[in-house]
């Protein structure tokens, strides 16, 4: 070997391009003397000493020297610990490479195609492609770090040293992969690093082999990502789900480490409980409430206020609010549990019960206009149907907004009470008698001759309304039978006609009418 010659050369005396021991006599500001012991010294300046030596040497220390020239102008002999050292660790990294041993070595930069190593003082390639397993995106934090290093190639010639990382890796990963798969199987529980994290799950790192930890086995309760739980490099403890030994695929769960809190759910929770839980899910049906880790209830829209008809949750319940509700019911095979937030207050259909009665006349506030009637709030919260049919005995309404509005103070009769349904209607009509019982039949007969004014035209026929608030039907088969000339002027809305009673029906409070030629 080369450093084996250089060496053996010395054995006759100092020569140049030899290397030698010498000891330390003095640390000076622009270098240092060394005794080489052959009645000479020799003089190292301080720019051929390694890096920081300049401050780690003392008096006595032993090192090795590279004898440069050993006839220096000053009478000392010209020495190199660079040279010396780069001999060295070439040596060593000739023997590595044939050895198929490792080396270390710290990053000192980053150069085209890939990053500068320092050796022990000799400037080594790391290729981009072996610096590890997979693709860096940040190599910045690499450097200054040391690291053990295969050596692949060796140029003498060139002084080119090329070093890989990524091999080492690949045979720790390997080493590791075999032990693991030694100890794996089904139920054990191992620790893993979270390598990787994605929308359905996180690939955790047993060692030299991944399994992966579906969403569904991280936790009991809900979560909508996995990163509401773990992060990229977390050490984790998990179960074996399954593991297929011929495809090396291993499902992992970390839910499984406890108990379902389904199993025994009947222990802790009874009907009739007061209950507190989280907000954790909303939907227009209802609110989920968490009342432990995997434990989730529903309060459903019907069950959140006696009175007010809420269309939407997210108005009145935020994701995390704490709400108190009682526990309705429990199915522990479907893994549902009902809530009610309305059941811990008072029922006001129950005051309702007690303090009113069918034919009682009350007075309330319009709550709300619908095609087909309106809402009228009474003091207890309670909101009573006014059907669009019980606002006037007489005249034909095609929407309640045309003689009431939102806040108006209104008079009606209950004429139906369901307390046990949570159902109440009421009429405005009923406040007055029937005038089609009391006084339309003595007011009109058949042939009567009435002028009145034309409201509404359809496939029906032609309605007519009187001075008296009374309104008719011309039907429409009256219309071509004898035909008339110029009816189409004739008949538009809000003219004045004169018609003829030809049908008096009590009983669907109508007249029946024709035109009067």
């Amino acid at each position: 070997m080369e450093l084996e010659r250089l060496y053996a050369k010395t054995l006759k005396g100092i020569e140049e391009d030899t290397i030698v021991d010498g000891r330390v006599i003095q640390v000076r500001d622009d270098g240092v003397i060394i005794d080489l012991c052959y009645k000479c010294e020799g003089f190292v300046p301080i720019e051929e000493l390694m890096e920081g030596e300049h401050l780690r040497l003392k008096t006595g220390d032993i090192v090795p020297v590279y004898v440069v020239d050993t006839n220096d102008s000053e009478g000392f002999v010209r020495l190199s610990r660079r040279k010396a050292e780069s001999i060295k660790t070439w040596a060593m990294l000739e023997e590595a490479l044939e050895k198929g041993q490792s080396v270390e070595g710290r990053i000192v930069g980053r150069v085209k195609g890939g990053m500068t190593v320092d050796v022990n003082g000799l400037m080594a390639f790391l290729p981009g492609s072996h610096i590890d397993t997979r693709p860096l995106r940040d190599t910045e934090q690499l450097i200054g770090q040391t690291f053990s290093f295969k050596v692949i190639k060796l140029n003498p010639s060139k002084s080119n040293v090329i070093l890989s990382r990524r091999v080492l890796l690949e045979e720790e990963r390997e080493r590791l992969r075999e032990e693991t798969l030694s100890r794996l199987k089904e139920g054990a529980i191992v620790k893993g690093r979270v390598k990787n994290l994605t929308d359905y799950g996180a690939f955790i790192d047993l060692g030299g082999i991944d399994g992966l930890l579906h969403i569904s086995d991280m936790s009991w309760g809900r979560i909508s990502h996995p990163a509401e739980l773990f992060r990229v490099g977390d050490e984790v403890e998990v179960v074996v789900l399954r593991f297929d030994r011929d495809s090396e695929k291993v499902t992992l769960g970390y839910k499984q480490k406890r108990p379902d809190p389904w199993s025994n759910i009947e222990e802790r929770y009874k009907p009739g409980q007061r209950v507190k839980g989280k907000v954790v899910g909303m939907a227009d049906y209802g609110i989920f409430l968490e009342l432990e880790e995997g434990v989730e209830g529903l309060v459903h829209v019907s069950e959140m206020d006696w009175t007010e008809r809420i269309k939407r949750p997210s108005r009145y319940f935020a994701i995390g609010d704490m709400v108190e509700a009682k526990l309705l019911n429990i199915d522990k095979e479907e893994k549902r549990i009902s809530l009610s937030i309305k059941q811990l207050k008072p029922n006001p259909w129950d005051l309702v019960k007690e303090r009113y009665r069918v034919g009682q006349k009350i007075t309330g506030r319009v709550w709300s206009l619908t095609d087909f009637g309106a809402f009228i709030r009474l003091d207890e919260g309670v909101d009573a149907l006014l059907h669009i049919s019980d606002i006037s005995w007489i005249k034909r309404i095609r929407h309640p907004s045309e003689v009431l509005k939102k806040g108006d103070t209104v008079e009606v009769v209950i004429t139906n009470l369901e307390p046990e349904k949570e159902r109440l209607s009421v009429s405005i009509k009923a406040l007055t008698p029937d005038p089609w019982v009391s006084e339309i039949p003595s007011r009109y007969h058949l042939g009567d001759r009435v002028r009145g004014t034309i409201t509404d035209i359809n496939q029906a026929g032609v309605f007519v309304e009187f001075d008296d608030g009374v309104e008719g039907l011309v039907y429409a088969s009256e219309l071509d039978d004898p035909p008339v000339e110029g009816i189409e002027e004739l008949l538009k809305k809000g003219k004045r006609i004169d018609v003829r009673v030809i049908n008096i029906d009590t009983t669907r409070r109508r007249l029946g009418l024709s035109l009067a030629y």
